[in-house]
């Protein structure tokens, strides 16, 4: 294959996966084809569309209930990590560039696009004249400037999106300038695109404004959330936006179980709902009374190895595991129609869009052989009463994944056991590197339109006990994953994790599972919903090209 990306590869990257031209724990687009893969939505055995209202006039009022699959935990962007927070959050704060129908950033708060100098380490980024905060007070460059250091400062998981930025200088009140330590190719992608924060508010009382009473510039309000019950917002009268949502009140519910999901919708306990499993697809498809929006997802599912104690820290034994399971089979029985198989650590989109070598990543798995895993068991001196511990969050796909690979262990011999924890539990424990706790987990990762999303969150050894619980060595592709997100060309990152990403296959550090679909299921009375591609971003009720409204 060609080292260099084809002009058309170029396009789509542009402002996207490299700064110098003008992501989540999974679980804690477009209206038409196009050439970036944005999909289409899936429609009802009628034919109905998405949901645009059939010519219908938009009306205003009422209350939109959206069926979560994990309840929010907290609201504070500089610390929010888990894509259902991340949900409400959208809803309130802003950024600086959103996302539009698919992954490109387009200004929101920014007045244009920014200005890049300095071989890529410089952004002078201009506010907007109007964008206010729901307490009245300007969005300024200190709100920004100090959004963009917090999360570095404070050690939040989600600083590695901004830990490349060496100074944030306020020009003046709607200018701030953005001084990186090197070229960070994702930057405007990834770092840009986060939400900014009212500093006088959050200063106030850091607690508070994370759990009580967020307070953002976006087109809703915080009211009231209970825990694993609901949370309440209602919308902001006097939004700075050219327009008011059409909605009155947006309220989101966590339904875990995901038959009980599409009951609720069938029902009218809630009008959308995430999160279609396999097991619901056909229910909501074939339905009268909803339609199925499916795009495909930036997202990326595994099960990963403790390579620092236990037997799973031997290669050997990671290779005679790959030996004992089909993933191949576990995704067609398990995952099919709602995701697909995904055979490397970056999401199907994304690895489309970099032009990378996805064929060859598949040959790397084996096929299933039972006695050579036993061979390959017995050979590494694992003793033949060990019992590997696998464990998995509250998600049934997951915990599939996770017998699928129990079961291969079993037929070669070796006891496994699959321990499904509450979120609380599965955080504390994934990532601590004790044999005790684990020698395999499954996990999925939500992050941006960037191979460096991914590779760097998931297997860089500065992010172990964080977001990386492998604890995989190996210094020489340590620097190469440093140097491919501080290269500044397209070409010489791919390059780069054209090299880094089979070592990690061979390596077999993950074992790559599946890329999710964005699936949501749509009552027919909710009119201009559009599923986005990033889970994190929906329900998108208002944009650029959308506002919710509902028809009874």
């Amino acid at each position: 294959m060609s080292g260099e990306l084809d002009p058309s590869r170029r396009r789509v990257l542009r402002g996207v996966a490299t700064g110098v031209t003008a992501g989540a724990i999974a679980g804690c687009a477009g209206r038409g084809p196009d050439a970036e893969g944005n999909g289409t939505a899936e429609t009802d055995q009628n034919g109905t569309d998405d949901g645009s209202g059939g010519g219908s006039e938009p009306v205003s009022g009422g209350e939109l209930v959206y069926s979560q699959q994990v309840s929010p935990i907290e609201f504070d962007p500089i610390v929010v990590n888990d894509i259902y927070s991340q949900q409400v959050c959208s809803q309130v704060f802003e950024p600086l560039y959103a996302y539009d129908e698919g992954t490109d950033p387009v200004p929101h708060l920014a007045r244009e696009e920014p200005t890049i100098e300095r071989d890529g380490t410089r952004y002078v980024v201009e506010l907007r004249d109007g964008p206010r905060f729901q307490n009245g007070e300007p969005v300024t460059a200190e709100d920004v400037r100090y959004s963009l250091l917090a999360p570095v400062e404070e050690e939040t998981a989600n600083a590695p999106d901004v830990d490349m930025i060496d100074a944030v200088e306020v020009v003046d009140e709607r200018t701030v300038q953005i001084d990186l330590q090197y070229g960070y190719g994702p930057f405007y992608a990834l770092g840009l695109t986060r939400n900014v924060v009212p500093k006088s508010v959050r200063e106030e009382d850091k607690d508070a404004f994370n759990l009580e009473s967020p307070v953002g510039s976006g087109p809703f309000e915080f009211v009231d959330w209970t825990e694993g019950e609901f949370v309440d917002l209602v919308k902001w009268d006097d939004y700075w936006g050219d327009e008011l949502p059409h909605l009155d009140r947006l309220r989101f519910e966590p339904v875990a179980e995901s038959t009980t999901r599409v009951v609720s919708l069938e029902t009218g306990q809630s009008d959308v709902a995430d999160g279609i499993t396999p097991q619901t697809w056909q229910t909501v498809q074939s339905a009268d009374n909803m339609s199925l929006q499916s795009e495909p997802g930036i997202s990326y599912y595994y099960l990963a190895f403790n390579c620092n104690e236990g037997p799973t820290a031997d290669p050997q034994v990671r290779e005679a595991i790959d030996y004992a399971v089909s993933m191949d089979q576990a995704v067609s029985d398990f995952i099919e129609p709602a995701g697909e198989r995904n055979y490397g650590p970056v999401p199907l989109p994304v690895a489309d869009s970099w032009d990378f070598s996805v064929d060859e990543w598949a040959d790397i798995p084996h096929d299933r052989d039972v006695d050579r895993a036993a061979e390959l068991l017995a050979d590494a001196g694992v003793p033949e009463d060990y019992t590997f511990r696998i464990i998995v969050p509250p998600d049934d796909l997951r915990e599939q994944i996770g017998i699928s690979v129990s079961n291969g262990l079993n037929e070669a011999g070796y006891e496994a056991e699959v321990r499904r924890y509450d979120w609380g539990t599965f955080l504390d424990s994934y990532s601590t590197g004790n044999e005790d706790d684990y020698n395999m987990y499954a996990l999925g990762w939500l992050g941006g339109p960037d191979p460096d999303s991914y590779v760097y969150n998931l297997f860089y050894d500065g992010q172990i006990g964080a977001t990386n619980g492998t604890y995989y060595e190996n210094d020489d592709l340590m620097d190469e994953i440093v140097e491919a997100r501080r290269a500044s060309d397209i070409d010489e990152r791919r390059e780069r994790y054209e090299s880094i990403i089979p070592t990690l296959l061979e390596d077999r550090v993950h074992l790559p599972s599946y890329s999710l679909r964005v699936s949501i299921g749509v009552r027919d009375y909710v009119n201009d919903f559009v599923a986005h591609p990033r889970s994190q971003y929906n329900p998108r009720v208002l944009s650029d090209y959308n506002n919710v409204w509902i028809d009874e």
